[in-house]
């Protein structure tokens, strides 16, 4: 009988990376309609109320989304522990620091603390939007709870650090995750790991100006 695939250390690491790609997308998606915030008020509204009360959305790929985030921190906690038990010598006996970068050795701390972000997140915007469009049935303006929300410099630090947690995370996600699926070819690599370092770096570059957009603009 076929084991399934999450049944061994290569089969989990695909899926590892499989749901690292699908949170990248989404990542990347987020990221421009949050964009829309700093550009026209009534775009951001629209797409906002588009997004918060379509039931595909909603009771669809929302609920895929929150797996997939609850499946890749499983999975990473699962193949970190599975790591630590083949090594019989502690790590930093090999000298870590020469061996893998300090993101490789610490993907588990970053993602801790990327999740509680995400949960901080869900609190203050998703939340809301669920209890206004589908429970109270009030009007929601969205540019409104975000500019709101982003006055606060205490607030902001917080999201700023967490995207600080969020570039680490990716710097070694993003090409690991290719790794993971088979892609690593010697001419094509050096390449995805200028890809990789662009987008680890730019996208958490874009959430940051949204929120200090918001901060400055309420000064």
């Amino acid at each position: 009988m076929s084991k399934g695939i999450s049944s061994t250390s290569v089969g989990r690491k695909v899926l590892m990376a499989l749901s690292g790609f699908f949170l990248m997308f989404f990542l990347l998606q987020h990221l421009l309609i949050n964009m829309l915030s700093i550009i026209s008020v009534d775009a951001f509204n629209e797409v906002s109320e588009f997004m918060g009360t379509n039931p595909l959305i909603q009771f669809a790929l929302q609920p895929v989304l929150f797996f997939g985030i609850i499946f890749h921190l499983i999975m990473g906690m699962r193949l970190e522990l599975q790591n630590r038990k083949a090594r019989p010598i502690q790590y930093a006996m090999n000298k870590p620091s020469e061996n893998a970068s300090w993101m490789s050795r610490n993907m588990i701390i970053t993602g801790v603390m990327i999740m509680l972000f995400m949960a901080l997140h869900m609190v203050d915007f998703f939340l809301p939007t669920i209890n206004a469009h589908y429970i109270t049935h009030e009007h929601l303006d969205s540019f409104g709870m975000v500019a709101a929300k982003f006055a606060n410099p205490v607030y902001v630090g917080i999201y700023l650090v967490a995207f600080v947690f969020l570039a680490l995370h990716l710097m070694h996600g993003f090409q690991s995750a290719f790794q993971s699926v088979g892609f690593n070819h010697k001419k094509y690599t050096p390449t995805l790991k200028k890809l990789g370092t662009l987008y680890a770096i730019l996208v958490p570059l874009g959430y940051a100006i949204v929120a200090i957009f918001h901060f400055v603009n309420s000064l």
